[in-house]
């Protein structure tokens, strides 16, 4: 994906916080950066085997969290609301 692409999907995070973030991802070997030498530069990033396998892991607990949240939800509402 190229940056704009990973800022559109990546709603309400700074310019500054995402670049920081793909720069620690790519150091820790998740991804990868290609630089394209057009006008503009075209700057892309990719998902390396390790970040692939990071992510079939986690699509699990994408999976629990959205079948549970509305369980979560309720779990806090009755936590937070003090008795009668």
């Amino acid at each position: 994906m190229r940056y704009s692409e990973i800022s559109r999907h990546v709603a309400g995070v700074s310019q500054k916080m995402l670049t920081q973030t793909l720069r620690s991802l790519e150091r820790d070997g998740l991804l990868t950066r290609t630089v394209t030498p057009t006008v503009p530069v075209t700057v892309s990033y990719e998902l390396t085997d390790l970040g692939l396998s990071l992510h079939h892991m986690t699509r699990g607990l994408r999976a629990w969290a959205q079948t549970h949240m509305t369980q979560v939800l309720a779990n806090r509402e009755g936590y937070d609301t003090p008795p009668s």
